[in-house]
């Protein structure tokens, strides 16, 4: 079982926390559509083939999807901000490496290093929940999630701005100093949580995920290079199969595994990371297909004939909306609960892409396209962390939310393989050149408003919550009373040795019937602690202290408001290492 060390940190978080973790999420996001202006120049810009230039985005696509559950399970063992920290740093590195080389090899090695920080998203989430009070919290982690599709949305007109009107290697300092910024305003504003996992790291975990989900990706995003059918892209498939089956069983048979297949695996958990891969989806098809249309020749019937600039201005709404409606979603959560404000947000995206097959005649049409599937990604993105964080204990945050964005991540791979094959097979070809069609950019919308249907399906089968969603306050005077009234229905008391005199600094747990942790808390200096109960019921609480043996008590709490007392005595004897 794994244990923390406190539910909250001694003093309150600044109002900087927020921003400050959402720009460093937003600083992440960027590295994954960097290039996108440039990249039919690649080939010509690192003297190389077409196929040995889509490695320089399939690198930082797998670096991040094996980089999100790692460094969230790292966070939660040795501090959230210290792994965050390292994470910007190793992008700050990969990037300064790419702006000194045009030669490919160097070049992919620095991408790979800039995919590395996608980590750095859940990691983010998990320190607003050890650090915010709840009426905080909704709108808080909505915008931190929200931040994977805000950066790709804003760094699309940035990046072309920048790749039109000068080197393309500025794209890479400028985002090296956009990491140092974030560093150095984490380390000013950002305390680290005091909240650990017990445990140590499970490198074998580690490397068997690692291996299978680059044996997965690859053929994903590279099958349609290979062909569907080749030896390659089945033997790889094939061996991603046998290598997450074997990792999968080897994290059922670890004490502390890097992922919790157990709890994975419970509906809500379950439900939750499925309906993840279907918003990657439904995101990453509108920002494939329309600066495509917008930057196709007018001569073509149907292309929209905008620059480079003007096409990322008409889908930088994508990602402006997304960051406003975090606000929006505290509010509806607040009220109906993330699951609906889930179900909203994939209706919106259905309607967004249902009205945008046609809208694709002007400009000002995708950007009200943009504003509407913005709008939509933004609600779905925002209920997904409260999903997960209201469905496992305190001290799998990091690694929950790490994997439920490494699902999302599966989802954009999966949308950028499938709608390549698409408007591949289905374009033009004129004097060699292949020239997407408008059919080709239908069916894509109707395969996105395909995956929304079955996100809104998984959505619909989510469970009720058993208890009230975890954003009830619309105030912070009603939170305050709410807390207390929390207290009330929880247990509290003192934790002494075995004379009778208190002991500070105690770890007191709460385990439910199931044998999960319901709280975790340290005892103050004169030993006394409180602990909030989920629900009534029979519980068992365990103290432990350096120098003293552990004990454990059984108690049953009835549910009225009054606070159930139970003094844990530690035994005399002292227990060494």
């Amino acid at each position: 079982m794994t244990l923390t060390t406190t539910s909250r940190p001694a003093k309150s978080a600044s109002g900087a926390v927020v921003p400050v973790l959402a720009f460093a999420g937003i600083v992440v996001a960027v590295m994954q559509t960097l290039l996108v202006p440039v990249v039919k120049d690649l080939p010509q810009l690192l003297d190389t083939s077409p196929s040995n230039a889509t490695w320089v985005l399939t690198s930082t696509l797998l670096s991040g999807a094996v980089a999100t559950p790692i460094m969230g399970r790292l966070g939660d063992l040795y501090g959230k901000r210290r792994m965050l920290t390292l994470s910007l740093a190793v992008m700050v590195i990969g990037a300064l490496i790419s702006a000194f080389t045009s030669a490919l090899l160097p070049m992919i090695v620095g991408r790979t290093l800039q995919g590395f920080a996608m980590g750095a998203i859940p990691l983010g989430i998990g320190l607003m929940r050890d650090m915010l009070p709840r009426e905080r919290l909704g709108s808080a982690m909505a915008l931190m999630s929200s931040s994977i599709g805000v950066g790709g949305g804003l760094a699309l007109p940035a990046a072309a701005l920048v790749a039109q009107h000068t080197n393309w290697h500025a794209l890479f300092y400028g985002a090296a100093g956009l990491g140092v910024l974030a560093i150095a305003l984490t380390l000013l504003t950002v305390p680290e949580s005091p909240m650990r996992a017990e445990g140590s790291f499970d490198l074998l975990g580690a490397l068997g995920l690692s291996a299978g989900l680059v044996l997965l990706l690859l053929p994903v995003t590279k099958g349609s290079d290979w062909g569907w059918s080749s030896a390659t892209t089945l033997g790889l498939f094939g061996a991603a199969v046998v290598v997450l089956l074997l990792w999968g069983l080897l994290e059922l048979r670890s004490a502390a595994p890097l992922v919790d297949l157990r709890t994975t695996a419970r509906r809500e958990v379950l439900l939750t990371n499925l309906a993840s891969i279907m918003v990657g989806v439904a995101f990453y098809v509108v920002s494939l297909v329309l600066p495509q249309l917008l930057q196709l020749p007018s001569a073509t019937g149907y292309g929209l004939g905008q620059s480079m600039v003007v096409a990322g201005l008409c889908v930088a709404p994508l990602g402006l909306t997304m960051m406003f409606t975090a606000p929006v979603y505290a509010r509806l959560s607040a009220r109906y609960g993330p699951k609906v404000t889930l179900i909203i947000g994939l209706l919106v995206i259905a309607i967004g892409y249902g009205g945008g097959l046609g809208l694709m005649n002007a400009a000002w049409q995708t950007v009200i396209t943009s504003v509407v599937l913005g709008a939509g990604i933004g609600l779905a993105y925002s209920s997904l962390p409260a999903l997960i964080v209201g469905a496992v204990p305190a001290s799998e945050t990091g690694a929950a939310n790490g994997l439920n964005t490494l699902m999302r991540s599966i989802g954009t791979s999966v949308s950028s393989a499938v709608i390549g094959m698409v408007l591949a097979n289905t374009a033009h070809h004129t004097g060699g050149v292949a020239v997407p069609t408008m059919h080709g950019f239908r069916v894509s919308f109707l395969i996105a408003t395909a995956a929304v249907v079955v996100g809104l399906l998984l959505a619909l089968c989510l469970p009720r919550p058993d208890r009230a969603p975890q954003l009830r306050a619309s105030s912070e005077e009603e939170a305050n009373l709410a807390r207390a009234e929390e207290v009330l229905r929880g247990f509290h008391g003192r934790v002494l040795d075995a004379h009778g005199a208190p002991v500070p600094r105690a770890k007191v747990t709460l385990i439910d019937r199931r044998g999960r942790q319901a709280g975790a808390t340290l005892s103050a200096e004169d030993g006394s602690y409180r602990l909030a109960v989920p629900a009534e019921g029979p519980y068992v609480l365990a103290a432990r202290a350096a120098g003293h043996g552990p004990h454990a008590a059984a108690a049953t709490h009835t549910g009225d408001d009054r606070p159930v007392e139970l003094d844990l005595s530690l035994p005399g004897e002292t227990v060494t290492a």
